[in-house]
């Protein structure tokens, strides 16, 4: 079992930036990845930024590439999303997730991102 805590989530102007954080706790040490989604009403849930545990590959949607940085401390068993540049599209449920192999099994609750313009 993993458990994944979302934290960061909020309103902010177009231009703006926020920090969101994603603490990992339970048998953290068999995942590969974790990885950032987002889901705006009536929209598909899409993969916005990913990072490997082991050597810290990214991988960033096109849409937020040169906006979003992906990062992890292992000390802390946390990833976080620096999202700089922020744009009314970005507005959405970002949710956490962890991954063996490509498969995304553990998800976090979910926290609200609004930018207004």
């Amino acid at each position: 079992q993993v458990q994944l805590v979302e934290s960061g989530g909020g309103l902010v102007q177009t231009g703006g930036s926020l920090r969101l954080s994603c603490a990992a706790s339970g048998r953290t040490f068999s995942r590969d990845a974790m990885g950032w989604f987002r889901q705006a009403p009536g929209k598909e849930r899409s993969l916005v930024a990913q990072i490997k545990w082991s050597d810290g590959n990214t991988y960033y949607a096109d849409s937020v590439k040169g906006r979003f940085t992906i990062s992890r401390d292992y000390a802390k068993n946390t990833v976080y999303l620096q999202m700089n540049s922020l744009k009314p599209e970005d507005t959405a449920v970002y949710y956490c997730a962890t991954s063996v192999g490509d498969a995304y099994d553990y998800w976090g609750q979910g926290t609200q991102v609004t930018v207004s313009s």
